[in-house]
């Protein structure tokens, strides 16, 4: 099934109403499989001529148009003809329709109303006059609409055909690239099975998959673990899944972020220190390898520690010995040690930043963590998590996301990652107020801009049509092969066009990969 009220709002659609608005005035509207209209809200729908949105009020002129319409698509199924223009007798100009087939199933008709097909039909202006007369609109609404119908020559409505049927093709692209991708997700599912969860963590994803399955060979060892991942992927929720899944369960899992203190502090932090030892130590303190004795210490940010605590760190790896500041008495632990980091600690191994020997200690078992743009299959089920965060104890508090909502999420690309993604989220159910829906508008800027850069951007409506129709047509070619990776069969099917048809428009408007690369090139070097 299509959902009407998403394509209202896809900007490239908008844009091609706009045209037929801005050229001929002409109103067009969608009808589902019934020829029932729909995505039309006639209370703030600005219309191309005041009569259309006057008839579209009255049930009689709706049910009477629905009528035509599957008069019209009956007739196409015998001929092969895309299109039909049909007189509307109830109001007396003519009505142009053109089916939308996805996959050889009618799912319903882009319609465009308010015209006369060729320009030797202004006789029926009197026509027009009389049976708008008999609706009860004012001489003036008659006038005035009267005034704005057009009559179509050959040239103009070739154009006119064109354009409609490119808001049904576009319509099709869309549909199909959503289903596609509703479809992936549940091929994924189906695949994965009923697992997505490792204690707290979320995702079915290759990639997550792939963690899990690493984190379920480890859960038995003892080794050290080497988290690796940008920051906001959850590194901190790994390490405690390894905790909880392994042996040691039972004992203390302790935290240190190692970017949070100086050296001095860091070394007290994790060793203890005596009393006496340095101004402001009044009595003995315990340090966190000792707390996690038995236990898990998982040591974040290692990346950022200094060489001198290098060292102390590989001696307590290698022995399990440490001593405390100010003491020479040694001690010595149980500790599984889980270390993590957004560095990449081999580059600064090359570099002589980090010590080679603490390097191969920590990095027995590595883990790196997917960022969430490699693996965006996990959005949804991140996201229904989130909002049962957010509905807390009250399921029926829960705020519903929208197809269009979370498509935008889709073409973000998350540099924060899981915790930006979270935070998103809390932003929109915040800003959400009374409203069940959280809808594409409630998104931060950030990801509305990048969101309306993937579209395609909209064509001028002012110059000579060629001209315009000329410059979509290559903003939308550009856009797809960009969006298909440069697929010309795949493009061209969603095209509608042949591949050679295809091939001989990225001759013709210069986008070619490799022109493309070296026109940039050219430019960058410009400047």
């Amino acid at each position: 099934m299509i959902n009407w009220d998403e394509f209202e709002h896809i900007h490239v659609i908008k844009k091609l109403k706009q045209i037929l608005h801005q050229w001929w005035n002409i109103d067009t509207v969608f009808t589902d499989e019934s020829g029932r209209l729909r995505g039309l809200d006639k209370n703030s729908q600005a219309f191309a001529n005041p009569l259309t949105g006057a008839l579209f009020a009255k049930d009689t002129a709706v049910q009477s148009l629905g009528e035509l319409v599957n008069k019209a698509v009956d007739e196409l199924k015998s001929s092969t003809s895309k299109h039909a223009i049909k007189k509307w007798d109830l109001t007396g100009f003519d009505v142009a329709v053109v089916p939308i087939i996805i996959e050889n199933d009618f799912m319903g008709c882009v319609v465009s109303v308010g015209f006369l097909k060729d320009m030797g039909q202004s006789s029926r202006v009197t026509e027009i006059r009389d049976r708008l007369s008999a609706f009860g609109f004012t001489k003036e609404v008659i006038e005035h609409g009267l005034s704005r119908i057009k009559a179509l020559d050959d040239q103009n409505r070739t154009h006119f055909i064109e354009l409609v049927e490119l808001v049904s093709q576009e319509v099709i692209t869309l549909h199909l690239e959503i289903t596609s991708r509703e479809d992936r997700i549940r091929e994924l599912n189906k695949e994965l099975g009923s697992r997505y969860k490792y204690d707290n963590m979320i995702g079915k994803s290759k990639p997550m998959q792939s963690l899990y399955m690493l984190m379920d060979k480890i859960k038995t060892a003892d080794s050290t673990v080497l988290i690796q991942g940008e920051n906001g992927t959850g590194k901190e929720l790994i390490a405690k899944s390894i905790h909880y899944n392994s042996s040691r369960t039972g004992g203390t899992f302790v935290i240190a972020n190692c970017s949070a203190f100086n050296d001095n502090l860091l070394e007290s932090e994790l060793f203890g220190h005596v009393k006496g030892s340095f101004t402001g130590a009044i009595k003995d303190k315990k340090g966190l390898f000792a707390m996690a004795d038995k236990g898990t210490f998982f040591l974040d940010e290692v990346g950022d520690t200094s060489p001198q605590m290098q060292v102390k760190l590989l001696r307590v790896l290698q022995e399990g010995t440490f001593t405390p500041v100010g003491s020479t008495e040694t001690k010595r632990v149980d500790v599984r040690v889980i270390t993590a980091t957004n560095k990449n600690l081999k580059e600064m191994v090359e570099r002589a930043e980090f010590r080679e020997d603490l390097y191969y200690r920590l990095n027995v078992i590595n883990l790196r963590v997917p960022p969430l743009r490699e693996r965006k299959e996990d959005i949804p089920l991140l996201v229904e998590s989130f909002l049962n965060k957010a509905a807390g104890a009250d399921p029926a508090s829960k705020r519903i996301i929208t197809k269009r909502c979370l498509e935008k999420l889709y073409d973000y690309h998350w540099p924060g990652n899981v915790r930006e993604l979270q935070n998103e989220i809390e932003r929109m159910v915040v800003l959400s107020g009374t409203e069940t829906k959280l809808t594409g508008d409630m998104l931060s800027p950030k990801i509305l801009e990048v969101s309306d850069a993937s579209k395609v951007q909209g064509a001028r409506v002012t110059g000579r049509l060629k001209d315009a129709l000329e410059e979509l047509e290559v903003q939308m070619i550009r856009e797809g092969l960009r969006r298909t990776g440069w697929n010309k069969s795949k493009l061209a099917k969603e095209l509608g066009i042949s591949r050679a048809g295809l091939i001989m428009k990225v001759e013709k408007y210069g986008l070619d990969k490799r022109k493309m690369a070296a026109a940039a090139a050219a430019i960058k070097v410009a400047k």
